[in-house]
């Protein structure tokens, strides 16, 4: 089973790919999607939306998963999130595939067993569980890990609108 976690955002997405093959873990693949970001928002989104397009088609996923929006102190940021978010959200749907939505407290405990873990900690516990990540990989690209990861362990739950 191959597994797309996603790690939205308008300006950086992680993405990460593990396949689980009984209770292991493989790393697969892992970058980060850079929106150009002197463009308008409307094409910044629709960018995302293609390179998404591009990574499903390449490698073939069968189920993503994506972490749920923390809400900013600033509501114009939080609202770029989610716009970004529902891109993301998005794009796996229409190609068939099942999206679960973790929160960040979620990832954390699973991946580390504490539910307020700091983002090294993440990093280590990924490295960790996946034996061949690179050394030089985004931090953004390592969440998604950290997701992929959590979907896995989760039971690969998840609603896709299409019923595919």
């Amino acid at each position: 089973m191959r597994i797309l976690g996603l790690d939205p955002g308008l300006r950086h997405t992680g993405w990460g790919l593990v396949d689980k093959q009984g209770s292991h873990f493989i790393f697969v693949a892992a970058g980060v999607i850079n929106p150009d970001e002197k463009l308008p928002l409307a094409n910044r989104l629709f960018e995302l939306h293609e390179s998404l397009k591009k990574l499903i088609e390449e490698w073939k996923p069968d189920t993503a998963a994506v972490e749920e929006t923390f809400v900013n102190k600033n509501p114009n940021s939080t609202l770029k999130l989610g716009q970004a978010r529902g891109v993301v959200l998005m794009t796996p749907a229409i190609y068939g595939l099942n999206v679960g939505e973790y929160t960040p407290n979620q990832i954390k405990k699973t991946i580390t067993g504490v539910g307020h873990a700091e983002k090294k900690q993440v990093d280590m516990m990924v490295r960790t569980l996946l034996k061949t990540v690179p050394q030089n990989i985004p931090a953004d690209a390592s969440d998604a890990l950290a997701i992929a990861l959590t979907h896995g362990f989760l039971g690969l739950s998840g609603h896709n609108i299409l019923g595919r």
